[in-house]
């Protein structure tokens, strides 16, 4: 399981919210680059990178940030928050981007985030399928949809997608547990079959658990569950999970390869 610190962003400071409310806002550090550094130095390699001033705006803002942690350390960097457009999605790869999530975009416009699948592959599009009571959230989680969680990541499975970031959005930033109930429930219901998709091979889901991490002893459960990566934010920031115990627990699964 690959672990990945979030670094998220508002006005070119390290920020983080609770349950996505702008108005609970907690600056961490004023140089996002400092604290890339920081994961770096730990044998960290992946970073979860999220421009909330562009999901906020509705196009990228941030992209200057991302282009410095990109040219300045090694992190593998997935990056979201406001891509809406070709034009959005091409700035973020010229920035330094190996992948980007689409959240809002995968509700409200699937013809142009399905076009994103084809054009650039499973490998480097995730799907961002953040979920209040089951129901997917879009707009920085500032709206709920109509569109039910499970069924949500079966159709794009069904479009090629792998990689998924579910944040129960109710335990996100609460440093109260992760959902393992609804984790455990989409690996169950989502595991595609060859006859599902007409007979196409597909990859097996790719899940990426988000919000809610608080302790240590967390960790190792997601990997049990089959979960592909975790998305570590406030435990960090807040000392209840050291940059150390990351370190020794990445050494312990042998290292991270993106698969």
């Amino acid at each position: 399981m690959r672990i990945i610190p979030a670094i998220d962003i508002i006005d070119g400071k390290c920020v983080r919210l609770s349950k996505g409310d702008y108005d609970t806002k907690k600056i961490y550090n004023e140089n996002p680059l400092e604290v890339a550094k920081e994961f770096e130095a730990h044998g960290i390699q992946y970073l979860h990178l999220v421009d909330l001033d562009g999901a906020k705006s509705h196009h990228i803002v941030n992209h200057k940030i991302l282009e410095q942690i990109a040219s300045k350390t090694s992190l593998k960097i997935d990056f979201g928050g406001g891509l809406k457009s070709d034009k959005d999605l091409q700035i973020a790869f010229e920035s330094g981007a190996d992948q980007i999530t689409g959240g809002s975009i995968a509700v409200k416009d699937k013809h142009t985030f399905s076009g994103w699948i084809q054009t650039y592959g499973a490998e480097k599009i995730i799907l961002g399928a953040d979920a209040k009571e089951e129901k997917v959230a879009v707009s920085g989680w500032q709206e709920e949809s109509t569109e039910d969680l499970v069924p949500f990541i079966k159709s794009y499975q069904e479009k090629g997608i792998a990689y998924v970031i579910c944040t129960d959005i109710s335990k996100d930033g609460m440093l109260e547990g992760p959902s393992f109930d609804l984790y455990e429930k989409i690996l169950g219901q989502c595991k595609v079959s060859m006859s599902e998709i007409g007979g196409k091979v597909t990859q097996g889901l790719k899940l990426i658990a988000s919000g809610g991490i608080s302790t240590f002893d967390e960790l190792p459960r997601l990997a049990e569950m089959g979960c592909e990566g975790t998305i570590i934010g406030k435990a960090i920031y807040e000392n209840r999970i050291s940059l150390k115990q990351l370190e020794d627990f990445i050494l312990k699964i042998g290292g991270q390869e993106l698969k």
